[in-house]
């Protein structure tokens, strides 16, 4: 009989050494909507970020004005009245002697209070109004709707100044003025995130799969709404600082002896002539606060809004 040739194995699966390596696969990029992403945009955005750098200054003045303020903001001094500005008052002095550079500071204590506090007030009523609003509808929502046309048919200013006029003077009435003002603007951002959220995939399966109503708001809706209130509270803050400026210049708000931006202009129409600084310097800080806040809530809205896009 003839041999036959050996023949390779079929069932053989070693890789040649001359076999060439699987690719690698390469590193996921982020996706557009993750955090890094975002702040990554935000940091591209110079005018934001110049906003976001003087809103964190009047915050820290703010927290700190005990150590950085150089005198006692209410405590006068006679033989410094309307002294101009120097290196021992930088901002000058009012009428009484007292301080501005230390005023300033303690007003923009006030105003920040004042701006933060209002708008978590606004959030705490608002924020639960939008959501049953939005997500139940019907009787809920036509009670909502008609309260929040309601408080709209009066403008913001006029409608702080009522409820401070009708709760009394006090840097505590103004606030509450000031926040029960602003809910229907929360109510209506509320709301509208709601009725555009309730009816995507993922909220119709979190109630398939058994989802209860404070389970789809809780973890569902309310987290995803969170870019259009955070814009929102950004836009909130500004208005509040003008509302504690005008109320406590009307002298609905604070009450002096006791600094705030808004009682420091209150008294400066006599002294404009002779003493100028002690107008300038309060407005400025006025413009600065509220300036800083809209180009913070500017670069937050093309950074947040998925259906915008960034600078």
């Amino acid at each position: 009989m003839t041999a036959t040739p050996d023949t390779p194995n079929i069932t053989d699966t070693t890789v040649t050494a001359g076999a060439p390596a699987a690719p690698e696969e390469p590193a996921a990029a982020p996706r557009p909507g993750t955090l890094r992403t975002r702040l990554r945009a935000l940091r591209r955005n110079r005018l934001a970020l110049t906003g976001a750098v003087i809103a964190a200054v009047f915050v820290l003045a703010a927290l700190c004005a005990p150590l950085l303020a150089p005198y006692d903001p209410a405590g006068p001094d006679f033989e410094a009245a309307l002294a101009p500005p120097s290196w021992a008052h930088w901002l000058g002095t009012d009428d009484l002697g007292r301080d501005q550079l230390s005023r300033v500071i303690y007003g923009a204590r006030a105003s920040m209070q004042v701006g933060l506090l209002a708008v978590v007030l606004a959030f705490l009523i608002g924020v639960p109004l939008g959501l049953a609003a939005g997500y139940y509808g019907k009787y809920a929502d036509s009670a909502v709707s008609r309260l929040t046309d309601t408080l709209l048919a009066f403008p913001f200013l006029v409608l702080a100044v009522g409820l401070a006029a009708v709760l009394g003077p006090s840097l505590l009435n103004a606030t509450l003025a000031i926040g029960i003002s602003q809910v229907p603007a929360v109510i209506r951002i509320t709301r509208a995130e709601t009725l555009r959220l309730r009816h995507l995939d993922y909220v119709g399966a979190a109630i398939v799969n058994g989802g209860g109503d404070g389970t789809v708001l809780a973890r569902h809706i309310l987290p995803n709404a969170t870019s259009a209130l955070i814009v929102q509270a950004t836009v909130g803050i500004p208005a509040a600082i003008i509302g504690e400026a005008l109320l406590s210049f009307l002298g609905l708000g604070v009450q002096p002896p006791a600094p705030s931006l808004g009682v420091m202009l209150a008294g400066t129409q006599p002294f404009l002539g002779p003493a100028p600084w002690m107008a300038v310097f309060p407005g400025l800080a006025i413009v600065a606060a509220t300036l800083a806040f809209n180009l913070l809530g500017d670069g937050l809205r093309d950074v947040l809004d998925p259906r915008g896009g960034t600078r």
